[in-house]
């Protein structure tokens, strides 16, 4: 079997290379990404391609699958970019596998094309997904979906999967989640354990979180999975202020929802950090995800906690780790406190 993978050299990309190369009933994987990295994988072969202009039919031809997972989050000023990366290329993506004739796509959607639901209950996967429209990311995802709805009525013959993800966390993409949601100014002594007395607690924000690797987990039993339709993919627990501050030994402090935005949004625009407040939006409105369906139907389980991915970040942080492809190394620095180079998940 050969897979083809867009966005192999991100977060996720490499978790799911990770978990290809020990697959036997995986032949060859096709890594397609902007820019080709200098360290080789088991099975895996490069292909420098851009999915907003690139020819993608000829990299995906003869492949049993395409997993669709670039996409971009910087240059957060920049939205006419991110639409021209996350929506246009997904849809080119999503044409020129139908023209390779792929009997299969998998795509990676997120917890973040959920319309607002409950926190004190979980949703399965036929929750309204119209996004959060404070938030370009949930925008995006929500588009994407109903550009996927219509690539399924189109082509009934191509098994679609879609993967919604809760907030996904590893070491090896510590530098990369450090510089496109915390930036450079947030000391990495910090991300120890015990170093900050108080965490904000927000009156509802309660959110999922899952490791990469079970992640890429998840992609792989879907490439090899009969099912179709979309996948709740979270560990437990839940996290909250409270949560975070056993976590952290710190001492939750309330803070009302409106002054945490305000402050998210001040010093966005002061670019002292690259998080637009669309992000805080989304942790306070989308719900929590029931993953009974990718458990019975993809026979996948996380192996590791929620808290086991956050502290695994956190050590991450502390030893500014990071990967050897272009989106995960060290030193870049991002769009929302200085200039960043468009990152396209890969």
């Amino acid at each position: 079997m050969r897979v083809v993978v867009t966005g192999a050299t991100g977060n996720v990309g490499t978790s799911l290379l990770d978990a290809l190369a020990g697959d036997d009933g995986v032949e060859e994987v096709v890594g397609v990404a902007r820019r080709r990295p200098a360290r080789e994988r088991p099975k895996v072969r490069w292909e420098a391609a851009d999915v907003t202009v690139s020819e993608l039919a000829p990299l995906f031809a003869g492949a049993a699958c395409v997993v669709h997972l670039a996409w971009a989050i910087q240059p957060s000023r920049d939205p006419a970019a991110l639409r021209r990366i996350n929506v246009v290329g997904s849809e080119r993506v999503f044409r020129a596998a139908a023209e390779a004739g792929v009997p299969a796509l998998v795509y990676a959607s997120s917890v973040g094309a959920y319309s607002p639901g409950p926190k004190d209950r979980r949703v399965d996967e036929t929750w309204p997904t119209n996004g959060i429209p404070t938030s370009f990311y949930a925008r995006h995802k929500s588009e994407v979906e109903r550009l996927l709805d219509r690539f399924q009525r189109e082509h009934p013959n191509v098994r679609v999967a879609r993967l919604r993800p809760a907030l996904i966390f590893a070491r090896g993409s510590a530098e990369e989640q450090r510089r496109y949601f915390l930036g450079p100014l947030f000391p990495r002594a910090l991300a120890r354990p015990g170093a900050i007395p108080v965490v904000p607690d927000v009156p509802g924000l309660r959110f999922q979180a899952v490791h990469s690797r079970d992640v890429g987990e998840a992609y792989r039993l879907a490439i090899h999975s009969e099912a179709s339709g979309a996948f709740n993919v979270a560990a437990d627990p839940v996290l909250d202020g409270p949560e975070l501050g056993r976590l952290l030994h710190a001492r939750p402090v309330r803070v009302p929802p409106r002054l945490a935005r305000g402050a998210a949004a001040l010093s966005w625009r002061l670019r002292l950090q690259p998080t637009p407040p669309g992000w805080l939006d989304m942790g306070l409105a989308v719900p929590l995800m029931d993953t009974a369906r990718a458990r019975r139907e993809l026979g996948w389980e996380p192996e590791r906690s929620s808290t086991d991915a956050i502290l695994d970040l956190l050590a991450g942080i502390r030893g500014g780790a990071g990967g050897k492809t272009p989106p995960l190394r060290p030193g870049r620095v991002p769009d929302g406190v200085g200039s960043l180079p468009p990152g396209r998940g890969g």
